[in-house]
C-alpha cells in the first residue's frame, strides 16, 4: 500500500494546533511523572489512538491518570485507573485555551491537586497554553493523514532500534519540538552543548538519535533525521544511503525527505536503509564500541 502525503505549508495553522494540545499532555507527564535519565519520564507515546500519555501517578494517591489525544475521535481522554473517564473535543475553532483549561480541569477532577507552568516550551509563541486564543485551527482530514503519516515512521524507528543492545529509548513523541525519536546510547558520558535545563539534563550521555518530523517553520516539509551528540569535527563529511540522504548546514542532521521516501516501491525499507547508515556511520566516527554498534543490525541477533 502507498504512503500518505501531507505538505507542510498545506496545514501548518492546524500543525501548530495539534502541537500546542500534545503540550499540554507533555506538561502533566513533566510534573506528575518520577524523574528519568534523559528526561524520559517527560515524553509521550504514540499509540494507536494518537498522543499520549503514560500512567502517571494521581497525586492525591488515588492511582493513576493518563491522557489521550484521540485523533480518531478528535478528542482528548482523560482516565483515571479506577474507571472514570472525561472526554473533551477537539474541534475545528476550538482554541487551544479552550482544550487546556479543560483537560486541566479534569486531571484535577480526577487525580487531585497539582500545580503546572503552563508556558509553551520550543515554539515560537509565548501565551501561556491555558490563554492561547491564537490556535484554534483544527481540520480533522489533515489530522488523520498526519497521524497516518506518523504510524508509519513510528513503525520504521522501531524497526531500527529493536535489535540494539545497548541502551536505548523507546520510540519517543516529543511534544517540545513535535517529533518522534529513538536514542541510542554508548554507554558513555558526555558534556552538554549548554546549561540549559533541557540540553543539561537530555544531552548528558553520547548518543545517536533518529527521528521524524512533519515539517516546521525551520524545515518546511516531513522528513527523517539523524544526528550524534558529541559530534566530532568531519562528523558531516560522510555518505549515508540511500542517494537521497544528505547532510543539511541549517539543522546540523542527516535529513532524508518524506518525498523521496513516499516515491519508493518498499519506503519503510528506504528509511530503516537511512537510519542504520547514519547509525553505523555516527558510531565509526565517534569511536562507540563496534561490537556494541553492529547489534542494531542484529549481530548477534536479538532472539535465538
Amino acid at each position: 500500500m502507498g504512503w500518505p502525503s501531507l505538505d507542510y505549508e498545506a496545514w501548518k495553522e492546524t500543525c501548530d494546533t495539534l502541537h500546542a494540545h500534545t503540550q499540554v499532555l507533555g506538561k502533566l507527564a513533566a510534573v506528575l511523572a518520577p524523574p528519568e535519565p534523559q528526561l524520559q519520564h517527560a515524553s509521550l507515546l504514540l499509540t494507536a489512538r494518537g498522543w499520549e500519555t503514560r500512567p502517571l501517578p494521581a497525586p492525591n494517591g488515588s492511582g493513576a491518570i493518563a491522557v489521550c489525544l484521540d485523533l480518531h475521535a478528535h478528542e482528548a481522554v482523560i482516565e483515571h485507573s479506577g474507571g472514570e473517564i472525561r472526554r473533551v473535543p477537539l474541534t475545528i475553532n476550538r482554541t487551544v485555551g479552550e482544550v487546556a483549561r479543560d483537560v486541566l480541569a479534569a486531571a484535577h477532577e480526577l487525580g487531585g491537586d497539582f500545580e503546572l507552568d503552563p508556558t509553551p516550551q520550543e515554539v515560537p509563541w509565548s501565551v501561556p497554553l491555558d490563554e492561547d486564543k491564537e490556535h484554534a485551527t483544527y481540520d480533522p482530514g489533515h489530522v488523520a493523514v498526519y497521524f497516518e503519516m506518523a504510524t508509519r515512521a513510528a513503525l520504521v524507528l522501531a524497526d531500527f532500534r529493536a535489535p540494539y543492545r545497548g541502551r536505548s529509548t523507546p520510540m519517543n513523541a516529543w511534544w517540545g519540538s513535535f517529533d518522534l525519536a529513538v536514542n541510542l546510547f554508548s554507554g558513555q558520558p558526555a558534556d552538554p552543548p549548554s546549561d540549559d535545563y533541557i540540553m543539561r539534563n537530555a544531552m548528558d550521555a553520547q548518543e545517536v538519535a533518529v527521528g521524524w518530523w512533519p515539517g516546521d517553520p525551520r524545515y518546511g516539509k516531513p522528513a527523517f533525521y539523524a544526528y550524534a551528540h558529541p559530534a566530532p569535527a568531519g562528523f558531516s563529511k560522510g555518505g549515508l544511503a540511500p542517494d537521497a540522504a544528505r547532510w543539511d548546514d541549517a539543522l546540523g542532521e542527516f535529513v532524508l525527505d518524506w518525498e523521496d521516501v513516499v516515491a519508493q516501491s518498499d519506503p519503510h525499507g528506504y528509511a530503516v536503509s537511512f537510519a542504520r547508515s547514519a547509525f553505523r556511520h555516527a558510531c565509526l566516527v565517534c569511536e562507540w564500541d563496534q561490537e556494541l554498534a553492529a547489534t542494531a543490525e542484529g549481530t548477534p541477533p536479538p532472539v535465538r
